[in-house]
């Protein structure tokens, strides 16, 4: 590990210690308690707003429910539910899933707040686009005096907005599967070659703004999800008598502390908050800025559409990830890589079809993320230096993913840890001075809406 290497990790370790894992985890669990758990009450009336049932194409925003709940899922279920999963369990242990769990829990009541508040306090770009997220939360809801956190986190989220993980990963199964596999030797060339390939595809949709992203990614995510889910539920049934001692395996070994830490409990915890936060994002600042784009005029329905991200993407997708790689044992390996580790799982189980069912699920869970999170960049930039100039940073991006297809693992994911840890803090802060605000809203709608009570509706 080189210099600039070791730096990029300690930034990485630095930003993600135990306070902002009391932000994130203890604000979560701050929304939880504070709305006295009404999210969660309301999963069947948030499914119902999903299927178009509030929809009005009159109603103020680019993109409807559905396609806002796809286009974020399809920044959040990638390759950190893949990759991101056996890197957690690599550095952390099978506990470091029981801690994802937790993150994501908590996550539910986070992202309803922070969404919520995306739409309730959207504001006027300089083209006058109506538009949502954290920045625009905090200049329209707390006010010109807290702009420079605005800026903050348009800063870190220009950064974080990275296809360059994606990229990587996509590079590497690709290779393992195809090239490697069959004889051919991995250089330099081969992959900057597949980065171009890569960066075409995805000029093909970010150039076409959101409202493409948003058609696209509710094409792509729900063939993405069931193909992996099927795959992977085929495993699990093929070692059903292990799922239950495996699910038991990650509660003790999250408290035991004995795996690759060295019994450091505190480490594995951050491990597994760093994972979940990768996945599915909860407080890191992204999903608002998809969700602030929803057509409604009512804030407390994105909030629900919005809290079903952690359900699917980390409660399910990287629970059934992380059960696969346990199951199999394949966690015990010596293979460092994540979508490698993922891979000798999936060949063993399924030999001879099983890599390249993977490649098929990684390139799609791969793509998908890399075209949701152009859209968040480009919302950064043009906040902190005009709309005009927004469509810039697709060049940019385009380049990040030829540049992340041939960067190493280690400084591709710290780099970001760091830019996501620094987005939480301006999102968790705002989202928690102005709770009482969405609480305000959703009493307002569920009287309004008459379904106090009736939680299925």
């Amino acid at each position: 590990m080189n210099k600039f290497e070791q730096w990029v990790v300690t930034g990485a370790d630095l930003v993600w210690g135990m306070p902002l894992l009391i932000l994130l985890s203890g604000g979560g669990l701050f929304f939880m308690v504070y709305s006295k758990f009404l999210p969660y009450q309301y999963f069947g009336h948030a499914i119902s707003i999903l299927r178009g049932k509030y929809d009005d194409p009159d109603d103020p925003g680019q993109i409807s429910h559905f396609q806002a709940l796809s286009g974020a899922l399809a920044a959040t279920i990638g390759m950190g539910n893949i990759s991101g999963v056996a890197l957690a369990i690599v550095a952390g242990g099978p506990g470091a899933l029981f801690w994802m769990w937790v993150s994501a829990f908590v996550g539910i009541a986070t992202k309803f707040f922070t969404c919520s508040l995306a739409v309730l306090y959207r504001g006027k770009d300089s083209a006058g686009e109506i538009q949502g997220g954290p920045m625009y939360v905090i200049r329209e809801g707390l006010g010109k005096k807290w702009m420079p956190l605005a800026i903050f986190f348009s800063i870190a989220g220009f950064f974080g907005a990275t296809p360059v993980f994606q990229a990587n990963q996509l590079v590497a199964s690709v290779k393992d599967v195809l090239f490697t596999a069959n004889g051919i030797e991995s250089s330099f060339g081969l992959d900057f070659s597949m980065g171009l390939v890569i960066a075409f595809l995805v000029a093909l949709v970010i150039l076409g703004g959101i409202k493409r992203i948003g058609v696209v990614a509710s094409r792509l995510v729900p063939s993405m999800v069931v193909l992996y889910v099927a795959s992977v539920l085929i495993i699990l049934l093929m070692n059903v008598g292990e799922i239950l001692p495996s699910l038991s395996f990650v509660v003790r070994d999250a408290f035991s502390a004995n795996a690759v830490l060295g019994g450091a409990i505190g480490a594995i915890i951050i491990e597994g908050g760093k994972r979940a936060a990768f996945s599915n994002e909860a407080g890191i600042g992204m999903a608002p800025m998809m969700h602030g784009a929803a057509k409604t005029k009512e804030p407390v329905r994105e909030g629900l559409v919005a809290m079903m991200e952690p359900f699917f993407d980390t409660l399910i997708v990287c629970t059934m990830t992380g059960l696969c790689i346990i199951i199999t044992g394949v966690w015990r390996t010596d293979a460092a890589n994540g979508i490698e580790l993922t891979a000798v799982a999936f060949n063993d189980q399924l030999p001879g079809f099983g890599k390249y069912i993977l490649v098929t699920c990684v390139s799609i869970f791969a793509i998908t993320t890399i075209f949701g999170m152009s859209y968040y960049g480009r919302k950064c930039l043009s906040f902190l230096i005009g709309a005009q100039y927004g469509k810039y940073f697709n060049y940019w991006y385009l380049f990040l993913v030829i540049l992340g297809s041939v960067a190493t693992l280690d400084i591709v994911v710290n780099l970001v840890f760091i830019a996501y840890g620094l987005m939480a803090i301006p999102t968790m802060i705002s989202a928690m001075l102005l709770a009482p605000k969405v609480i305000e809203a959703a009493k307002d709608y569920f009287i309004r809406m008459n379904i106090g009570g009736q939680h299925g509706n």
